[in-house]
């Protein structure tokens, strides 16, 4: 598969909150899933063997205790079925572990401000990429570790020159389908943004007129995250620049006709705006709408690779399955550029009171001992050399579709641009949800970003 690389950068997506003693285990957006792992992990040898050993040797010599804070249930499941705690023991008896998990990704991030401003951070940490720069303050670097050099994402996401973050896995992006549903309706998978807004049309009629309830494209926007396909990476497909929020904060009017972002919202209003979501999108969740699809109640859903184990545990059967890549391109002759992004990048705070054991545990996580039993376990890709998977079957159809394709690496934006975002109060997923109430006037609104985002600049003093 011929691969171009186009922009390397920092990531965006998920969040998480975390309350001191919260522990509840609720359903999260934006989860890695899977099953067992296999008996074959076990047996994985590589270039983490000689760390391995050493840190065998080294173990006895660490102690102390560890906060480890998750918001990821699939990662939870795992860890307590695998013994995380008591795996890790065998290498260091005097250290333990105390695995906090967060109910979401919102909560978690809230949490982990409140805690940065009382010198409360857990010892290890996770963020997203557009995260990084907010606790970078907070982040011991990690470039020295086996676990960072072995990583084929985290030197791309450095910031000043320091890797702050391991991502666990490599993320891309989905259109899930059911097949037999296209077929019955005498649809293709789309190549062209405009094929797929005729496709989502021809379903919508087809299914439509004896299920009033059903959905061509299942969305949840009552939850406002699940529109991040269109609405904040569609801009960075527009273009082929993952570096997009970033350069938006060196200009006075990003929203402004013509340019990449405003393109891109004008064909996401126009799909969201044509019916294809069913009568009632803003009235259901992720959640819902994920087991309505994985019900054969919608012909489609955008998600994440983390969404095709949600489907497959509500799916009667998933013989049928399919994925394509979201088709934003305007012609056949044009790129078709494709995200990815680093995910879940796991960190040690500053506020650690044991930060070599803390940097162990990373080296741990990433090595033979626990890293390939979990990523076989989960659906997303692997993000370390030493460990290479293979994609899903049902991913994989996307990547034999579009041989050709360009991949972009997402950045979710630095400090200049999440500076005039707060100032501005800009919201890609508010913005998207809006979209489905009436009377929206989407020229006007931009119009409105463009004059906020001006005066945003000059009062933060942003060139």
């Amino acid at each position: 598969m011929k691969k171009k690389m186009l922009a390397i950068t920092l990531g965006a997506a998920m969040t998480a909150s975390l309350l001191a003693g919260c522990g509840e285990k609720a359903p999260a957006p934006g989860q890695d899933g899977g099953t067992s792992a296999p008996a074959a992990a076990e047996e994985t040898s590589g270039a983490g063997s000689a760390e391995t050993k050493e840190a065998e040797a080294e173990g006895g010599d660490l102690s102390g205790d560890l906060v480890f804070a998750i918001w990821d249930n699939n990662l939870m499941d795992y860890i307590d079925e695998n013994d995380m705690v008591g795996k890790f023991q065998e290498l260091y008896p005097d250290a333990n572990i105390e695995v906090e998990k967060i109910k979401d990704d919102s909560e978690y991030w809230n949490a982990m401000k409140m805690r940065a401003s009382a010198n409360q951070l857990p010892d290890v940490m996770f963020n997203k990429p557009f995260t990084l720069s907010r606790f970078k303050d907070y982040l011991l670097d990690l470039s020295d570790l086996e676990a960072a050099k072995n990583n084929e994402l985290a030197s791309g996401y450095a910031m000043d020159g320091k890797v702050l973050g391991v991502p666990m896995t490599a993320g891309y992006e989905y259109v899930f389908y059911w097949k037999d549903m296209f077929a019955e309706a005498g649809v293709e998978v789309p190549d062209t943004w405009q094929e797929l807004q005729d496709a989502a049309a021809k379903l919508q009629e087809f299914y439509g007129q004896e299920n009033p309830d059903f959905m061509a494209i299942a969305l949840g926007a009552k939850d406002e995250w699940p529109d991040y396909p269109f609405m904040e990476f569609m801009p960075a497909l527009e273009s082929g620049n993952g570096q997009n929020w970033n350069d938006m904060a060196k200009v006075d009017e990003p929203f402004a006709e013509g340019t990449d972002i405003n393109k891109a919202y004008h064909k996401a209003n126009s799909l969201f705006t044509s019916g294809v979501f069913g009568k009632d999108p803003l009235g259901l969740g992720n959640d819902q709408v994920t087991t309505l699809f994985a019900q054969k109640e919608a012909a489609m859903i955008a998600l994440g690779d983390w969404g095709l184990q949600n489907i497959q545990n509500g799916a009667d059967d998933t013989a049928e399955l399919g994925t394509f890549y979201l088709p934003v391109r305007d012609s056949e002759s044009d790129p078709f550029r494709v995200i990815v992004q680093g995910d879940s990048f796991m960190g040690v705070t500053t506020h650690s009171k044991n930060p070599e054991l803390a940097k162990a545990f990373v080296e741990w996580f990433y090595s033979e001992n626990w890293y390939p039993g979990y990523i076989e376990y989960v659906t997303s890709a692997s993000a370390m050399t030493t460990f290479p998977k293979e994609k899903d079957p049902v991913l994989a159809e996307s990547d034999t579709a579009q041989p050709d394709m360009v991949l972009v690496m997402y950045d979710g934006g630095g400090d200049d641009f999440q500076a005039i975002q707060n100032e501005t109060a800009f919201d890609y997923k508010k913005l998207g949800a809006e979209m489905f109430t009436d009377g929206f006037d989407l020229d006007g609104r931009l119009s409105e970003l463009n004059e906020k985002w001006k005066a945003a600049r000059q009062k933060l003093g942003i060139q």
